[in-house]
């Protein structure tokens, strides 16, 4: 984000877990309803991140991130815009994704899986969630990001609670919809040839460079901090 804001330059990312790692919402109340020690047991790493949202069990998935200048559009316009990324990157892929219609409101952020429902422009397959997604605007840039499930891990929530969770309708993953596991790097080939073909036919691969690295090395602390973790 700080990037986008210093350059003007939007970025399409793409990445995978070493471990499996719990993510709380921006603003999601984790203390209490999470044991950090249980996690610790079962080799789960947990971080909050930036965006809203609920609970998130990253695994076994393909995660995208993009950052861009506030220019690029209004919350509506910019998920809209990300969204037919992703839509022809899996549709590519021989998936036949659709985008989620209208069910009322969102969710409140609470103990329920992020997965558990779809809601109004995120992108299923078999009416049941592939993609989730969520968007935080900070100053003059923005960040979305989401994770497009290869396998379905988030019934792994119910064993980090401290209360039982109601048992959700199974995701849908990649494996689901083409009856094979795709490799990272097919998925993430995808995804840049969507920016190719819809955005940028001369986009290129990104520079690290030492103002990158040293904006990296601040936010590092923050998000290893406890203190931010579990904040409430």
């Amino acid at each position: 984000m700080r990037r986008a804001a210093r350059t003007g330059e939007a970025t399409l990312r793409a990445y995978s877990w070493r471990a499996p790692s719990l993510s709380f919402g921006r603003n999601q109340s984790a203390a209490g309803m999470y044991d950090a020690g249980r996690a610790g047991d079962l080799g789960v790493e947990v971080v909050r991140r930036p965006t809203g949202g609920r609970a998130l069990l990253h695994h076994r998935e393909v995660t995208y991130s993009v950052t861009a200048p506030a220019t690029a559009g209004d919350l509506r316009a910019t998920y809209a815009r990300i969204n037919r990324l992703l839509l022809h990157a899996l549709q590519s892929l021989g998936v036949d994704a659709r985008l989620a219609e209208p069910s009322g409101r969102s969710p409140l952020p609470g103990d329920a899986p992020c997965f558990e429902t779809p809601v109004e422009g995120e992108l299923v397959f078999g009416g049941r969630k592939l993609v989730g997604s969520a968007q935080w605007r900070d100053g003059s840039a923005l960040l979305q990001h989401g994770s497009i499930l290869v396998n379905d891990d988030q019934p792994m929530l119910a064993r980090l609670a401290t209360r039982p969770i109601p048992p959700a309708p199974p995701a849908a993953t990649l494996r689901d919809a083409l009856g094979r596991v795709p490799p990272l790097e097919e998925v993430v080939e995808r995804l840049f040839d969507a920016v190719r073909a819809l955005e940028d036919p001369d986009a290129r691969g990104l520079a690290v460079d030492d103002a990158l690295e040293a904006d990296t090395a601040t936010l590092r602390e923050k998000y290893r901090d406890g203190a931010w973790t579990w904040r409430r």
